[in-house]
């Protein structure tokens, strides 16, 4: 399969045809016609070379995600259309959690490294200052499991949520992102919970690192800031900008949110703008991720009250539809990650 720079490569030079001298017109007809030939042997030639490009239709949606409080490890479910989810290797867990000391796999989150290798991470602890990491070629068998500090140099940081994933082509790195309450660093929104002050309660922020290999990382740095509690971000490309699904977690004694909005870059990095208006309804709602289906991009995200998924749909990231009734998952599936993955990666897990 062509790599994402090879896909580039091969659709600049497919453009990049000579330009025709004047001719008569019988004459540049049969150039045209030659030129096409040999652009379609040379696509054959690639073809063969490197394998088919695969397209929509060559390709499966998987789901990472959790169930109960993350006990059992990771588990997985297929889709062909975005709308039916189904449990793999009959709902039972693929991964046992093994780091962290209270030995949680929550809010796994996998992406496609160019490296050929699956990368995730996930949630070891509700009050840990770390987060888990493991990669695997076939989703199947998993390297050893690893416990990155991310929050270590934070004394007073209480916890490392729903880390996220994401490889920046333009920098070539992977981008590691979390949510961390770190009392009285920003004190304007400090303490907030179901019953408010004064009990103790969460303010969290999106904190990031950077890695090339996931043994070296970058210091970690503030990620999102705009006022508010935030957790469960995550960031996909669109044509050259960057935009960040995140939920809005502002809790009592302010008006309490629970939604989901976006904000945008121009740097996979940031910084990022203020936040959208909420685009997920009244509902309490957790863990957005996002794919992009046919022409609809998917966002997905964990009613937790309700115990189930929602989904809306768009077609510019703009305008939101709600499709939730059409939505078809396991049972007890708790927050996770959508990812596409060629047929063949499937079907070998289906076996």
């Amino acid at each position: 399969m062509l790599s994402s720079k090879e896909r580039k490569i091969y659709y600049k030079s497919s453009l990049a045809m000579p330009k025709l001298p004047t001719l008569f017109p019988l004459q540049i007809r049969m150039r045209q016609l030659s030129a096409s030939f040999l652009l379609i042997s040379w696509l054959v030639t690639v073809q063969a070379s490197y394998g088919q490009i695969i397209s929509d239709s060559d390709s499966v949606y998987l789901f990472s995600y959790f169930t109960g409080n993350g006990e059992d490890g990771l588990h997985l479910a297929y889709s062909k259309d975005g709308f039916a989810w189904t449990a793999l290797n009959d709902g039972k867990s693929f991964l046992q959690p093994e780091v962290g000391e209270d030995r949680l796999m929550r809010d796994p989150c996998i992406i496609a490294g160019p490296d050929g290798e699956f990368h995730m991470v996930w949630t070891v602890s509700w009050k840990e200052k770390g987060i888990g990491y493991a990669h695997s070629a076939d989703l199947v068998n998993w390297s050893e499991q690893q416990y990155i500090p991310v929050m270590k140099h934070e004394p007073d940081a209480k916890n490392c949520w729903a880390p996220e994933l994401f490889y920046d082509e333009a920098t070539q790195q992977y981008l590691i992102f979390w949510a961390t309450t770190i009392p009285g660093r920003f004190p304007n929104t400090d303490n907030q919970s179901n019953d408010g002050p004064p009990a103790p309660g969460n303010n969290h922020r999106m904190y990031y690192t950077t890695t090339t290999d996931f043994a070296t990382f970058a210091d970690t740095q503030l990620f999102y800031e705009r006022g508010f509690n935030v957790i469960d971000a995550t960031v996909i490309e669109n044509r050259g900008q960057y935009v960040m699904f995140l939920k809005d977690e502002t809790n009592r004694p302010f008006s309490p949110q629970k939604n989901i909005r976006l904000a945008f870059s121009t740097a996979a990095e940031g910084p990022y703008s203020h936040a959208t208006n909420a685009i997920s309804g009244r509902d309490w709602v957790e863990g957005p991720t996002v794919v992009q289906v046919d022409s609809l991009w998917h966002l997905y995200f964990d009613r937790y009250r309700k115990q189930e998924y929602g989904l809306m749909t768009s077609p510019n990231l703009v305008k939101w539809t709600d499709q939730s009734e059409k939505l078809v998952h396991p049972e007890e599936m708790r927050h996770g990650t959508v990812f596409k993955v060629a047929r063949p990666v499937a079907e070998r897990l289906l076996k």
